[in-house]
């Protein structure tokens, strides 16, 4: 199944009409709205959190709640495509190529649970496991993110990213960059050893043969930190562990504004919405210098992401 047309209108195969891609945004939007209000009116919160893994890999009960909301309003409004959501998902029913809402009721729970204001509700719709419509809201500073394949992606619905649009300035390697990282709930084994000792190089000097970045940041937020490349605030986002509901709707507004998404370890140029492994990087005039930071990134990265 593919989307060959910029509103989706052509070239999907299905057993199902067309997607309307520019009704499920309006749709998305609306929904993300009422969430927020859910989400919003949770703090300060005290009880009702829990641990899925460990310590650090929280949910709550407001978590489920905006879950079922959204999946509750979808199925009823688009019955014909499938959910995948982080707080119903089954291993035994993993993503396919079929038309699917992929959402995460609040992404940045660690956030939410502190009252530190920076979570979000992340609304994505993916065809063959391919992101073509996103919105994104952080209702605590009520940011809105959205786009649609081909139309571009906005902030607050009226201003197009990235920021600084015709002004971005060219890619000029990792020694003028802003990264976002994450800690993650992961804190033992490969895949964090890969992650401290990668942050530990792209922090270093590059005397003692580290990329000396200008700064890393933490959000705490998968889709917030890919909204920020998509911004232009970020340079890039490098990240191992998180899942297709972190992704898919930062993905496509991420795109939309000019920037592209690789595999988080070397030398994949194709990633996928579900490889649970990305390295993000910002619009640049007419892509200068991106193939170039990607690479250098890569070249930096100590270990091999096991997922």
């Amino acid at each position: 199944m593919t989307v060959d047309s910029v509103s989706g209108a052509q070239g999907v195969n299905s057993r199902e009409e067309t997607p309307n891609l520019q009704e499920i945004h309006d749709f998305l939007i609306d929904l993300a709205f009422k969430a927020g209000e859910t989400i919003t009116s949770a703090l300060p919160l005290i009880n009702g959190v829990g641990s899925k893994k460990n310590s650090s890999d929280l949910v709550t009960e407001y978590d489920r709640a905006v879950e079922q909301m959204v999946s509750t309003a979808l199925r009823e409004k688009y019955p014909q495509y499938k959910f995948h959501g982080e707080e119903t998902y089954n291993p035994a029913h993993p993503l396919t190529d079929d038309p699917t809402f992929i959402v995460d009721p609040i992404d940045g729970t660690v956030n939410f649970v502190h009252g530190f204001p920076n979570a979000c509700i992340s609304l994505g719709f993916a065809v063959s496991r391919t992101p073509v419509v996103g919105v994104v809201f952080n209702p605590f500073t009520q940011m809105l993110y959205s786009a649609m394949r081909g139309k571009g992606a906005y902030l607050n619905r009226t201003t197009k990213l990235p920021l600084k649009g015709a002004n971005i300035e060219p890619l000029r390697g990792l020694g003028n960059a802003l990264i976002g990282v994450e800690w993650g709930s992961d804190r033992s084994g490969k895949n964090w050893e890969t992650k401290i000792r990668t942050f530990e190089r792209l922090g270093k000097a590059r005397e003692d043969g580290g990329a000396m970045v200008h700064s890393m940041r933490s959000m705490g937020s998968a889709a917030l930190n890919l909204c920020a490349v998509a911004s232009g605030t970020l340079d890039l986002y490098w990240e191992g562990g998180c899942w297709a509901w972190d992704v898919c709707a930062g993905w496509v507004i991420l795109t939309e504004a000019g920037g592209i998404i690789v595999d988080g370890n070397p030398g994949n140029w194709d990633a996928k919405v579900d490889g649970r492994k990305y390295l993000a990087v910002r619009a640049s005039p007419d892509g200068e210098g991106q193939k170039e930071i990607i690479e250098e990134l890569w070249s930096h990265i100590q270990g091999k992401f096991e997922y």
